[in-house]
């Protein structure tokens, strides 16, 4: 999988302009996908050239322009192509998860910060992706639906494991 393939998954909808696509990976997709503009616009500009896409720029009253992406059928075939390929491994990365897996070469007060800091970010993920649930709920797909459930039940999961690992750690410290 790479940012194409999303692209073109998003483009099957409906038109959409750049701004739109990075909108729906900082909020539909975050959990599991995401892209910047700066890797968006290349891709955009490469899926043109390759007659996957079409642009239409669309004027706007006293905005600038903007490009509107639409799929075309060479778009939808490799989309296609993608949904029946095999399904890739996923990758994980975590900065968090790196320093915990080193941690024992830092004071423990150390990696309790570190936890701390996880666990608030994993619970203003999870309250989002709560959100997001009950905000999209209604015109989601069945599979969008337990992607999002996927989200909701790793996070709290995740949340478990922190606070559990939070009071192991201060325990240690305590020693």
């Amino acid at each position: 999988m790479n940012s194409q393939d999303v692209i073109l998954g998003l483009l099957m909808h409906h038109s959409l302009s750049g701004y739109d696509i990075k909108h729906k990976m900082e909020t539909v997709l975050s959990y599991f996908n995401n892209a910047s503009f700066g890797t968006i616009y290349p891709t955009l500009s490469k899926m043109e050239k390759d007659g996957l896409i079409t642009k239409e720029s669309v004027i706007q009253e006293g905005r600038p322009n903007k490009n509107l992406y639409s799929i075309t059928e060479e778009g939808q075939h490799q989309f296609k192509k993608y949904m029946y390929s095999p399904v890739e491994d996923n990758e994980f990365k975590s900065d968090a998860m790196t320093r915990l897996f080193f941690g024992e070469f830092v004071e423990a007060d150390i990696m309790v910060g570190v936890l701390e800091e996880y666990l608030k970010r994993t619970k203003v993920n999870l309250e989002r992706l709560r959100q997001l649930y009950v905000d999209c709920q209604p015109e989601m797909s069945p599979t969008q639906e337990i992607c999002i459930q996927i989200g909701i039940n790793n996070s709290e999961s995740q949340i478990l494991t922190l606070t559990q690992g939070i009071t192991r750690l201060k325990n240690v410290e305590q020693k």
